[in-house]
């Protein structure tokens, strides 16, 4: 609970006892919810529904993939039109275009096939609303609309865009801006915008991974995923707290937590066993490939296979040519990169070794799809519909590799409310699941357009972004 919320809730105390659960389960605050959890309060949505049946209200926006930020009545959103950025707030209630804001005009970054310059996640404090774009940086409004301050940040270095949702620690605004080269956390003050503090990472390479902030225990640590690592900062001014080596070469999960149990999960191509890709070193590739002598590679001096297919990723200024320093570079991330699913006790410091982590599984790994970990236990996604469930605190495994009927890819991640829990496929659907230690599914839900952002839930609705149509499905 934010700062923000303890406040509110303190002032409608006199109110009567429901008002501080109806409170919190009429916001969704940023990606996930209330401190990135993926669990809300409240009322739970219907479990079966479509474009027709359980609909309350559905608009047609521009294309984006980022998530709803909710507080109250009000819903956040970022989109992209191919002209410009916006941000846009909706009536919670009615769908209804309150206001929409465009970002300065800037050039548009490029961006995945599947991705979209308008994908992180607004996050809002109920005072103001904090959004991030790639293609210009940090922007703030009040909760009407007007701007409140602007920070411009260089464009990151990364061909598949910008996913990293911004979150509020405090009364700091943090950003992870991971890319190919010059890799840096930064923290801003939430009402000037002015930086605070910035760790740079130079050891980091592209990440789409977002921030998390783990309390435990009366204490709280910023934990930010990246290539190859996994680290922890103080949120006050970004001392690092602990660091753990052995995930994947690229970071598209973000971490989250029950209590004083943190849960991460890391999945990459080329880390698998059997399918590890290793590479010569640049004193034997070199002198073999490179066909004219001059201490360089263009990708046609590289044979066709899975490491020419990464040369985006080796060629890090983005000359055109690979040097043996950046060779070697890509050859350190594939040799130590590693797939897991990991699971971290409260109280680590300094290098964190495989041996301390509380369990880790290196079975049915999600790629984009972010772990939930609720009610004492941890549901994952793989792609291909693959669910797996694990006793948060043991590693036990409950079911791993069962198949939920809908095949495919998974790039939203759950959220759960009461016994239930919701997560949309890239094919359209929402799978209702019954949270337990068997797999029950209990709805599979087509909403006829691909789903790419994560779910919101509020006061009993649910919130889901498909193609270019924003839902709200609940009991009229």
């Amino acid at each position: 609970m934010n700062a923000a919320t303890r406040s509110l809730l303190l002032l409608l105390g006199c109110l009567g006892p429901l008002s501080a659960q109806e409170v919190l389960a009429a916001n969704w605050p940023q990606f996930r919810g209330e401190g990135g959890l993926g669990i809300a309060a409240g009322k739970e949505p219907p479990v079966h529904f479509g474009a027709t049946s359980n609909l309350l209200w559905k608009i047609t926006l521009p294309s984006g993939n980022s998530s709803p930020c909710i507080w109250g009545d009000r819903l956040f959103l970022t989109s992209f039109d191919r002209i410009k950025l916006e941000t846009l707030c909706l009536r919670r209630s009615t769908g209804d275009i309150l206001w929409r804001q465009a970002a300065p005009p800037t050039e548009f970054e490029h961006t995945h096939r599947l991705g979209n310059p308008a994908t992180p996640t607004p996050c809002t404090d109920g005072v103001q609303v904090f959004v991030s774009f790639g293609s210009f940086g940090l922007l703030a409004y009040d909760m009407d609309g007007a701007p409140t301050w602007k920070h411009p940040l260089p464009t990151p270095a990364v061909e598949f865009g910008t996913s990293s949702s911004p979150i509020l620690a405090g009364d700091l605004l943090i950003l992870i801006c991971d890319q190919d080269d010059h890799s840096y956390l930064l923290a801003v003050h939430k009402k000037t915008g002015e930086t605070a503090w910035r760790v740079e990472r130079p050891q980091f390479r592209r990440s789409f991974s977002s921030p998390f902030l783990w309390r435990h225990q009366g204490q709280e640590e910023l934990v930010v995923p990246g290539s190859l690592w996994l680290k922890s900062y103080r949120p006050t001014d970004g001392k690092e707290l602990w660091s753990y080596t052995g995930t994947s070469r690229v970071a598209n999960c973000t971490p989250v937590a029950e209590e004083d149990v943190l849960i991460y999960s890391s999945w990459n191509l080329g880390a698998d066993a059997g399918s590890r890709i290793s590479m010569p070193s640049a004193t034997e590739f070199f002198p073999e490939n490179d066909k004219n002598a001059d201490g360089k590679l263009a990708s046609a001096e590289i044979p066709a296979g899975p490491v020419r297919e990464r040369f985006s990723q080796m060629d890090v200024n983005r000359d055109g040519f690979v040097v043996p320093e950046e060779w070697e570079m890509m050859r350190d991330m594939f040799a130590k990169a590693n797939n897991a699913v990991i699971a971290l006790k409260a109280g680590a410091k300094g290098n964190v070794s495989e041996g301390q982590l509380a369990w880790s599984t290196g079975r049915s790994l999600p790629y984009v799809s972010s772990p939930l970990a609720y009610q004492g236990r941890v549901y994952t996604m793989k792609n291909g519909g693959l669910a797996s469930c694990y006793e948060l605190r043991t590693g036990k495994v409950f079911y791993q590799d069962e198949r939920v009927g809908t095949v495919g890819d998974y790039y939203s991640s759950a959220v759960a409310t009461g016994n239930k829990i919701y997560l949309g496929s890239q094919s359209g659907t929402v799978l209702v699941l019954q949270a337990g230690e068997t797999l029950q599914v209990l709805a599979r839900n087509d909403l006829g357009e691909p789903i790419m952002a994560t779910p919101a839930i509020a006061d009993g609705v649910l919130f889901v972004r498909a193609g270019e149509t924003l839902f709200a499905l609940g009991r009229r």
